[in-house]
């Protein structure tokens, strides 16, 4: 996926959340526009732990050429791997 897409995506207002699927099939939701950092070829994932606060407890990396597609965020509260 382009930076430039992800980016769009990202800023969109009002701020809408989104998963990100990878090639493998794993997901990351993005439910606050500070829990993404868009690199040129990476992106770097806030992954939230019980809180609702957009604050994050660990961080994943992300190759942008494995991001296959963007859809609607999953139902279950947590962030993370799904």
């Amino acid at each position: 996926m382009a930076p430039e897409e992800l980016r769009e995506t990202l800023k969109h207002q009002p701020f809408e959340p989104f998963r990100i699927v990878l090639t493998d099939g794993k997901g990351y939701d993005i439910r606050h526009p500070d829990l993404l950092l868009v690199g040129k070829r990476t992106a770097v994932v806030g992954l939230m732990g019980n809180g609702h606060a957009p604050f994050f407890d660990r961080t994943v990396k992300v190759d942008l050429l494995h991001i296959s597609r963007l859809t609607a965020p999953s139902k279950r509260k947590s962030n993370g791997k799904h």
